[in-house]
């Protein structure tokens, strides 16, 4: 399949697509969809696969944080090596390469404040090459990989005519 776009992009979207859903979606039969999707794991194109949980509704207590992390880069390897360090860690969702006043974003989650705060000071900030960090923590999620958390009840319009 040349076009393997809207197969990733259908995954993308809901990966409990069926083989045969996908199919009909996409005008290839189920065969070759399964055999593209084989395809695109071995290649590397697809990394995973995830379901979207709501943790705020659950009696799970979990913070995440967004880091702003300052580095000094490596002749030779830029951001690489410090990101790779910190992607290590258990704690770690995500690292990305930014641009813009800090240099790397890294998303995290722990079991309070506390514990993130101990990740920041004691893991992060000690890393040889970074030079500072920017904690955020997220206090309420509303959209996430494309799906709404909480939708809000329609207000009904109430027109008064005198």
């Amino acid at each position: 399949m040349k076009d393997h776009i809207k197969l990733l992009q259908l995954l993308e979207s809901d990966c409990t697509l069926t083989h045969d859903q996908l199919a009909a979606m996409t005008g290839l039969s189920a065969q070759e969809v399964k055999a593209e999707v084989k395809r695109l794991e071995e290649d590397g194109l697809i990394r995973g696969y995830r379901a979207v949980v709501d943790w705020d509704r659950t009696d799970r207590e979990a913070v995440t944080a967004l880091i702003e992390v300052k580095v000094t880069p490596q002749r030779g390897e830029g951001f690489d090596r410090v990101a790779e360090r910190i992607y290590q860690y258990d704690e770690v969702e995500s690292v990305y390469l930014m641009s813009g006043a800090f240099d790397l974003t890294v998303i995290i989650s722990g079991r309070s404040l506390k514990e993130v705060a101990h990740f920041v000071g004691e893991k992060l900030a000690t890393i040889e090459d970074v030079t500072g960090t920017a904690t955020h923590f997220i206090l309420h999620k509303y959209k996430e990989n494309h799906l709404i958390f909480e939708k809000r009840e329609e207000q009904q319009e109430r027109f008064v005519f005198e």
